[in-house]
């Protein structure tokens, strides 16, 4: 079997560039990081059946001329997955940015609470071990340990009432969820998203 220097060189590119757009934030960016690095790939996989041969016909071709037709159904498999992945990708940002107005993929806000729960507790035990470690503490310095214990506090609370607020959403639980049309809120006069939207 012989392969084609320009076409893996070609095939590596594609999947490089490919990878390299899917790493981003934007869905525009991973939709087209998924299209070139699936070209890739089937570029990759055809081009590894080496020089093309005869048909695969059953009768009148020797065998040993035949075109192993294996890739090629693998290949014209992967195109119909790229195909598919590529409308989910497509409505996913399209939808996105309807709802958010851009098509960035943000953080996940369960992740972000748990890191800054973390983060406060090693500033607090950071905190406790710094004031046990002394051992004439003045009435100052024990102001100053409740003070910053206070301001540790008040960083959970605030974050525990910013995720009150975002829980408490519109009411409606289809277009919290699924998100509304603007269509939607525009005849609603007790709806304020009717005005701005």
């Amino acid at each position: 079997m012989t392969m084609s220097v320009s076409l893996l060189a070609t095939a590596v590119v594609l999947c490089a560039v490919g990878g390299i757009l899917m790493l981003t934030r934007p869905l525009t960016r991973i939709l087209l990081g998924a299209v070139i690095a699936g070209n890739g790939i089937n570029l990759l996989v055809l081009s590894s059946t080496g020089s093309a041969g005869a048909a695969p016909l059953l009768y009148g071709v020797p065998l040993r001329r035949v075109t192993d037709p294996l890739p090629q159904a693998i290949a014209l498999t992967a195109i119909v997955i790229t195909l598919a992945t590529t409308a989910f990708l497509l409505a996913m940002a399209y939808r996105s940015y309807q709802l958010t107005g851009t098509d960035e993929v943000h953080d996940d806000l369960e992740d972000r609470r748990i890191f800054l729960r973390a983060e406060v507790l090693g500033e607090r035990a950071e905190l406790r071990e710094e004031y046990r470690a002394e051992p004439g503490r003045t009435r100052r310095e024990r102001a100053r340990y409740r003070q910053e214990r206070h301001r540790l506090r008040a960083r959970l609370r605030a974050d525990r009432a910013l995720q009150a607020r975002g829980r408490d959403a519109g009411g409606d639980l289809w277009h919290d969820v699924l998100g509304a049309d603007p269509e939607d809120y525009v005849n609603d006069t007790h709806d304020d998203r009717g005005a701005a939207g």
